[in-house]
């Protein structure tokens, strides 16, 4: 059995991926009030205000953590970037998603938070394959799951977008340890 911290902090180059707090709930705001971050994610609502945070940062706060852990991006220089989570639901393997806010963007973070996301789920989650997606007309987001090893599985699913309240194609991958 492993024993699960119960606020790990993951370490990577140039960013922290730590549990989200009440501290962070303004810049949460700001950065994910954006609508190109939420049509791209399933479960974003846009617009995203200052009640959103709170509500994610005490969702987050009672995650179980045996089956779902979720970090804020912190870059060493800027500060909070951006999310990312890993979360067990009916697939076999846990499933990870992210998002970066734009400023950010085309800078490798979603790529080195994801890849020390899945060191910390390998190694302090025990878990030996991820699953991820990414919506069809969001080529950049497989491009970022690819240079940190997932692959492409052949499986499109149909999910129900928030942001966009419409359903979008979203094209599956797998990682395995």
């Amino acid at each position: 059995m492993c024993v699960i911290e119960p606020a790990p902090v993951v370490e990577t180059r140039r960013l922290a991926l730590r549990s989200p707090g009440a501290q962070d709930v303004s810049r949460l705001a700001t950065l994910a009030n954006d609508a190109a971050i939420a049509r791209m994610t399933l479960r974003m609502p846009h617009p995203f205000g200052v009640a959103d945070a709170e509500e994610f940062v005490l969702r987050v706060a009672t995650q179980d953590p045996a089956r779902a852990r979720t970090f804020l991006i912190e870059h060493e220089n800027h500060g909070p970037v951006g999310v990312i989570g890993l979360f067990e639901d009916a697939d076999p393997a846990p499933e990870v998603g992210y998002w970066i806010a734009r400023p950010f963007w085309g800078r490798g973070y979603a790529t080195e938070a994801l890849q020390g996301a899945m060191v910390w789920a390998s190694k302090a989650w025990k878990r030996r394959a991820l699953t991820a997606g990414h919506f069809s007309d969001n080529p950049a987001s497989g491009r970022v799951l690819e240079k940190a090893g997932f692959l492409y599985t052949g499986e499109v699913r149909k999910g129900f977008s928030r942001a966009r309240n419409a359903e979008a194609e979203t094209r599956r991958m797998v990682w395995l340890a």
